[in-house]
């Protein structure tokens, strides 16, 4: 995709040719021409590297910026699990004008089946954790339920959260002596009370209301989860939310069980990449992504949001047919050594190539940069030093992202 190797040998290669894109020197895959005619605005990071070989521990990787304990597992979600990004920003610094600081849409991300580790609160708690929305392609409203009753005004909805506000207090009275339900009578507040500010805003409804957006707008995304994801993140920008997660897939290997449903592919593809590539996930891809870019571009908001794309790690420089998988042709095995994202938006410097891997792209070859790297720079871009510390609920304090930002990303 981001960094084709043509003078490689075809077994290195693949299938796929380059092709030029909007910036002289820089070839993507074939299989991205709208991508290609936006290179000139957005930045390409051929040298991320780690050495976590797992969906679920890299997944936990790419949304903590810190190493599981289990490296190279799929362990499950753990109340003592690093918090997410959007948890750390909550607690650093809580959105004044929406009720929740940060937005994960089209989760949670499925390792294959099982929600993935890295996605909530951790030990920070219900309090600070993310909104998560499904397909938001499924009903016109992505969350419905915020839908304005006729005969509920304002008046008696205050109401009806006094009631409820005062059933909690005594319920609370009365468990005071058992502190695990005390803790969930807790985090049953803090949803409630978040609820209740979606409800009572007509701004923040109408940022779920995709219904709103022009028929031709919704084609260009695509009409389906990931575009419509895209779609929703635009929104949700406009409306103000700091942090906002599209995951493109909510299921690394949904190919398996569905192998013709595009919807449910993951990108996880030991074996037929090239098909799946070709056929399912490149082309919603390049549609989805670069109307993003561009609708962000043309509505004056992409110098003010940072856009960062990218996977928990890469795919292998060999093609070759994994038979444990399913699958009748090649494919290429995790590779976590070094893989390419992009970044675009808030002062990146477009058309930028930062880093380099090797010939057969098996490893960094210039400028590495570690996932932790990625994190900082994302703080950074929110304004907050990824050198300053958060504390837990117990005070005990922790950096804020173990990197230091890309500053080579940046002219200035």
């Amino acid at each position: 995709m981001w960094d084709p190797k043509p003078d490689a040998p075809l077994e290195i290669r693949g299938d796929f040719a380059a092709i030029p894109t909007a910036v002289p020197g820089t070839f993507l895959g074939e299989h991205l021409p709208r991508v290609a005619r936006l290179a000139d605005r957005f930045a390409i990071v051929r040298s991320v590297s780690h050495d976590d070989l797992d969906h679920g521990s890299a997944g936990y990787l790419a949304l903590t910026g810190q190493f599981h304990p289990n490296k190279t597992s799929n362990p499950p979600p753990k109340p003592t699990d690093f918090p997410t990004y959007g948890a750390i920003l909550k607690r650093v610094r809580p959105d004044s004008q929406f009720p929740y600081s940060a937005v994960h849409l089209n989760g949670p991300a499925l390792v294959p089946e099982t929600t993935g580790p890295g996605q909530d609160g951790g030990f920070l708690g219900r309090d600070f954790e993310p909104l998560v929305l499904g397909d938001v392609n499924s009903t016109p409203i992505a969350v419905p339920c915020l839908d304005a009753l006729p005969d509920l005004p304002a008046a008696r909805l205050a109401a009806r959260q006094n009631l409820m506000s005062r059933l909690d207090e005594t319920c609370r009275a009365m468990e005071r002596q058992n502190s695990l339900a005390d803790r969930r009578l807790a985090a049953m507040d803090t949803l409630y009370g978040q609820a209740y500010q979606l409800l009572a805003s007509p701004h923040c409804r109408q940022a779920f209301d995709l219904s709103a957006e022009p028929q031709a707008v919704r084609d260009r995304y695509g009409r389906n989860r990931s575009g419509q994801a895209c779609l929703m993140a635009r929104r949700l920008v406009e409306a103000g939310v700091p942090l906002i997660t599209v995951i493109w897939n909510h299921s690394n290997r949904g190919q398996d069980k569905n192998p013709d449903t595009t919807d449910l592919y993951g990108w996880d593809t030991h074996n037929d990449i090239f098909d799946a590539l070709k056929a399912h996930l490149l082309p919603r891809f390049d549609q989805g992504f670069s109307a993003l870019l561009e609708d962000l571009d043309e509505r004056g908001l992409l110098d003010q949001t940072l856009i960062v794309c990218m996977g928990e790690f890469g795919r292998a420089p060999l093609v070759a047919l994994e038979k444990k998988f399913a699958g009748s042709s090649p494919g290429r095995k995790h590779w976590a050594s070094v893989y390419s994202i992009v970044m675009a938006g808030a002062g990146v410097t477009p058309g930028a190539v930062y880093g380099s891997s090797d010939k057969i792209a098996a490893q960094p070859q210039t400028n590495r940069v570690t996932p932790g790297d990625v994190a900082a720079t994302m703080f950074s871009a929110l304004g907050i030093d990824p050198e300053a510390h958060y504390q837990d609920p117990l005070g005990r304090p922790y950096q804020i992202a173990a990197g230091r930002p890309i500053t080579g990303l940046y002219t200035s």
